[in-house]
């Protein structure tokens, strides 16, 4: 079998839904799990209904009518008939979220986050499996809620592998095709997700449960660059690069691939191609074990948005093993991300991702402890097999509050 994701902006509008039409008729679309994410912009148009909901928002219901308006302009403009069933399905789907609106007595974050974001994928993938039927490629819907399974971690659940893959294997019809929801699983009668941007990571997933031939990832770029081109200027495709290189990429921050999707492919050696969904019959970039980076040249990746912390103790004692033990004790029980350390006899300074903006919570713990100072709203900045050329233009202009190299790797902390 083969798996084919399509991200967002795959999956835009109605041109863009017909696209995948075009890529299905060029690759084929036998053996085959297309998974897809939430169209456009709706995470983000989801996320802000959550915070609505939680606040007793009045402008909830004109967001909620907003998101509805903007699906069906698309499935209008696919299906020639109003009285098509996908009309019904998708005011089905926007009754169950308000259904959940006005029976939810829940205020915790991370749980309504679970239940409301996921309607996205649930409403695309609904669009796109009755499209490709409506056009003649017979498929099934498959409710990811049901296959991928999880533990209770709301926002960043962990995959229940055994559960997952005898899920999978009786429920994904192996000789045909099948539709299914990226970055969602379930938990009980909870649905769960994976992270932002977990659909690469539902992909991986599938094709280690399946033993795929090969997980390919469609998207609006040649393939993996070797810089984020609307940051930097210039940028190359990387024809292929090795399983270790792309779990280095994705760790440090490089948005074509989420960080986790690799680990499950590398374990069955199972090929990952990343595409172009507008020119399905280019190469892209292949990501396979031990090849090396071709071309060999620098890799710039940067997190904004990110936070530099440093701390010391309040008596002036070394920071040992025991308070930095502690401290990654408190990162994971409040969900922060560590993306770069720097510690010397009585400082310890870290770089931390704030995804569930939990730092104020964690931040009047340990002003309790040490000696704080902060930063936020810093960029880290990394250059993969880095040149003095390299650096010297990265470092132009930038106010540089940390500096770290490694053999392969250099990263600056700077001011935004």
């Amino acid at each position: 079998m083969r798996v084919f994701k399509f991200g967002g902006a795959s999956v835009k509008d109605a041109d863009g839904v017909k696209n995948v039409i075009k890529v299905l008729h060029q690759t084929g679309f036998d053996k085959l799990v297309i998974v897809v994410s939430a169209m456009g912009k709706t995470t983000n148009a989801l996320e802000k209904i959550v915070t609505s909901y939680l606040n007793n928002d009045p402008i909830c219901s004109q967001q909620v009518q907003d998101l509805k308006t903007y699906h069906i302009s698309i499935i209008t403009q696919l299906f020639r008939s109003p009285q098509h069933p996908i009309f019904e399905h998708i005011n089905d789907w926007f009754f169950d979220l308000e259904t959940f609106f006005s029976k939810n007595e829940s205020k915790q974050y991370e749980y309504v986050y679970d239940q409301i974001v996921p309607y996205g994928e649930l409403i695309s993938t609904t669009i796109v499996s009755t499209y490709l039927n409506y056009k003649g490629y017979k498929n099934e819907w498959v409710d990811a809620r049901h296959i991928i399974k999880t533990d209770i971690g709301y926002r960043d659940a962990e995959i229940l592998w055994k559960e997952t893959q005898d899920h999978i294997n009786s429920k994904i019809n192996k000789n045909g095709l099948s539709v299914t929801q990226g970055f969602i699983g379930g938990y009980g009668d909870s649905t769960t997700t994976l992270g932002r941007e977990g659909s690469d990571y539902t992909a991986g997933i599938l094709g280690y449960c399946l033993d795929a031939t090969s997980v390919s990832i469609w998207k609006d770029v040649p393939g993996i660059l070797n810089a984020d081109p609307r940051t930097f200027k210039n940028t190359q495709l990387l024809s292929h690069i090795s399983y270790s290189e792309a779990i280095e990429l994705a760790f440090y921050g490089a948005s074509i691939i989420h960080p986790k999707t690799i680990q499950p492919l590398q374990r069955k050696e199972i090929p990952l191609y990343v595409k172009s969904f507008l020119n399905p019959n280019e190469s892209g970039t292949s990501v396979k074990k031990g090849q090396p980076l071709d071309p060999h040249l620098p890799c710039y990746i940067v997190k904004k948005n990110q936070i530099l912390l440093s701390l010391s103790s309040l008596d002036f004692s070394f920071i040992v093993e025991e308070n930095i033990s502690q401290i990654f004790s408190l990162f994971h029980e409040y969900h922060i991300k560590v993306t770069l350390i720097q510690n010397s006899a009585i400082s310890f300074s870290v770089c931390l991702d704030d995804p569930f903006s939990h730092f104020e919570q964690l931040l009047n713990i340990l002003s309790k402890r040490y000696r704080v100072v902060y930063n936020t709203n810093v960029s880290l900045f990394t250059i993969r097999h880095f040149t003095s050329q390299a650096i010297k233009q990265l470092e132009k202009d930038k106010t540089i509050l940390v500096k770290q190299t490694t053999r392969e790797t250099y990263q600056i902390v700077s001011k935004d």
